[in-house]
């Protein structure tokens, strides 16, 4: 791809679409592909593959943390946040703290795990593996889950 072709790709949307991959990766969720490929439904995607769980984890939480890390990422590259590019993801964010918390109780859920993904995102290494995940959804459009996972992998590992 030349740098007219990826220079038609959002930066915004690949922060997007990277924060959604690390986080899944760092809270052990396969991932399949990430793309920035827009079609008619989205600007973007990243596809999971079925994890397993162990019956110790939070699958309520991991999902919440995933689906708030695309926003948080993409407000850490920009400055602000933009709920109404994340409206899909958080419309699912709701849905999942309902099945969690009584209605007077889902605002504060909401923030506490808006607060716990910021936490996450903010780590150096795990914001260096979006960086790079961004940088070659730039360039390709998308990427797969091994190189997804190759870009995290070298981003822990490197301290």
């Amino acid at each position: 791809m030349d740098e007219t072709t990826a220079a038609k790709f959002d930066p915004r949307t690949a922060y997007h679409e990277a924060g959604h991959a690390v986080v899944a990766l760092n809270l052990g969720r396969p991932v399949h592909k990430v793309s920035i490929l827009p079609n008619t439904e989205r600007l973007g995607a990243c596809e999971f593959r079925k994890a397993v769980q162990r019956p110790s984890e939070d699958w309520v939480e991991t999902e919440i943390l995933i689906s708030l890390a695309g926003m948080v990422a993409e407000a850490r590259f920009t400055g602000s946040y933009d709920t109404g590019g994340a409206d899909r993801d958080l419309r699912y964010v709701r849905k999942l703290t309902l099945m969690r918390a009584s209605e007077r109780a889902v605002d504060r859920l909401e923030k506490r795990m808006l607060a716990k993904t910021e936490n996450l995102l903010g780590d150096e290494e795990l914001w260096q593996a979006v960086e790079w995940i961004a940088q070659e959804l730039l360039i390709h459009g998308q990427i797969s889950g091994r190189a997804a996972r190759h870009f995290y992998e070298r981003a822990v590992r490197s301290e």
